[in-house]
């Protein structure tokens, strides 16, 4: 399971550390957060213990209205759950008794100066992308006219030299010989480069390049959505390809469908322009228009109208 330190947590969000115990650290698992208002006023079923703990402006205020004796008891009800962390909102004042509590069951209590909601958008959104399934694939990933594409095939198939090609006709890299793909929601993947190999790429009898240094920043990007993926495989006389593209095919990648072309190589081919075209396809198909159900459609009323 993915998950993410508290130090790590603390260093990319900019949180203040009010208290963090000396031990092994904590991890936290899970992307969504919970407001504990309901176990401040004593219920704890359904208390989402294992997701970071958020105190507003209205949790900290309602804490505050309860008698000491009942502040302490609720502070160490809800800590002594096995919570991540406390993080206080607005840079509110930390309450005596969730501080106490911290210590004794020794859980980390945080602090930032900005408004709940912020800080809640900001901590899901961070874990959504630090806690995402994610591997990595061998393949090549650009993106051209605004189409992320991930070309596959096997080694020594032509997948880098296509992609140099598309480099060089404008278009820009993300990622070659290795992608990593993190779902970040139920429908889309997004693909990167390992941050050692990012912007460089592998072209047999030549080497390595650096494709920042030969095309400059504008070649390269650092992360791209999967639009669609391309197989590239050697021609094979004795297999049917698709010819018409009335039926789309799809790759099941972390749960997502996404949709595949597979282009046969044979000498004379122009893979870059192929691939050019298969992106300019795939727009005008999300945009409404099937180039292929259009011609089928006057090709049945041709036949119509001669019987």
């Amino acid at each position: 399971m993915s998950s993410v330190s508290i130090e790590q947590l603390i260093e990319d969000l900019g949180l203040e550390v009010v208290y963090k115990p000396e031990k092994e650290s904590v991890q936290v698992e899970i992307s969504d957060v919970n407001r504990p208002g309901l176990q401040m006023a004593g219920f704890y079923k359904y208390f989402a213990y294992e997701r970071v703990q958020v105190i507003g402006k209205v949790e900290w205020t309602y804490f505050g209205t309860l008698a000491p004796q009942v502040r302490k008891k609720r502070a160490e009800e809800i800590l002594s759950h096995p919570v991540p962390c406390v993080i206080y909102s607005r840079g509110l004042e930390v309450h005596e008794e969730i501080l106490e509590a911290a210590k004794k069951f020794l859980r980390p209590v945080l602090r930032i100066n900005i408004s709940s909601t912020r800080l809640i958008g900001k901590l899901t959104s961070y874990l959504d992308d630090k806690l995402a399934p994610i591997i990595t694939r061998h393949g090549v990933l650009v993106e051209v006219y605004g189409v992320g594409i991930l070309i596959l095939g096997e080694s020594g198939v032509g997948k880098s030299e296509t992609a140099l090609e598309l480099i060089k006709r404008g278009h820009r890299l993300v990622a070659d010989d290795a992608v990593e793909i993190k779902k970040v929601d139920e429908s889309n993947v997004v693909g990167s480069a390992p941050e050692l190999i990012r912007h460089f790429m592998e072209i047999r009898g030549i080497g390595i390049l650096d494709i920042v240094k030969l095309f400059g920043v504008g070649a390269v990007r650092n992360k791209k959505k999967i639009d669609m993926v391309i197989e590239l495989e050697n021609w094979d006389d004795n297999k049917q390809y698709d010819r018409l593209g009335m039926d789309e095919e799809y790759i099941d990648i972390l749960g997502s469908n996404i949709p595949k072309n597979t282009i046969p190589i044979k000498p004379g081919r122009n893979l870059a322009m192929i691939v050019e075209v298969a992106a300019r396809n795939h727009r005008q198909r999300r945009m409404g228009y099937n180039a292929a159900e259009e011609l089928n459609t006057r090709l049945m009323n041709h036949i119509n109208k001669e019987d």
